[in-house]
């Protein structure tokens, strides 16, 4: 007989876009957690202040718009739009990889959600926070808004 922990390992697998098959919805959100928390301690440890986490817009009644994990103001007051990818490891070419055109442009839509309630626009990034297992890389600018 398998002991539950090998079971476990034994049928945990990878999809093809790095994300465990075989985990329930909470295990996710649990990891993506921890993920953002990584990653706003080291935006923070680089000198970013934290304006909003999570910010979330919906196209319609029932059509998610977009999400910013993090919003966060560099001490020059650029606004800074983060997106936080995590993954096990590197492969399938790691967490930076998986920001494809269709995440950009719904992190673009919420960011001009928010731009908008602004009296006065700043300038403004778009950031990823990649952490491929223990490994975290901030790539400043990471793709613009066009």
């Amino acid at each position: 007989m398998i002991a539950a922990e090998e079971e476990v390992v034994a049928t945990t697998m990878f999809s093809g876009d790095g994300r465990r098959r075989g985990d329930d919805p909470a295990q996710r959100l649990q990891r993506g957690h921890a993920a953002e928390d990584a990653a706003l301690a080291h935006l923070q440890r680089a000198g970013l202040t934290l304006v909003a986490r999570n910010y979330r817009v919906a196209r319609g009644p029932h059509a998610r718009g977009g999400e910013v994990d993090l919003i966060l103001r560099e001490r020059d007051g650029t606004l800074v739009f983060v997106e936080v990818r995590s993954r096990a490891d590197a492969r399938h070419g790691g967490a930076a990889a998986s920001v494809g055109s269709a995440k950009r442009a719904s992190l673009v839509f919420a960011a001009q959600h928010y731009l908008a309630r602004l009296r006065t626009l700043p300038a403004c990034r778009f950031d990823v926070v990649a952490i491929d297992g223990e490994r975290i890389e901030w790539l400043k600018a990471a793709f613009d808004a066009s």
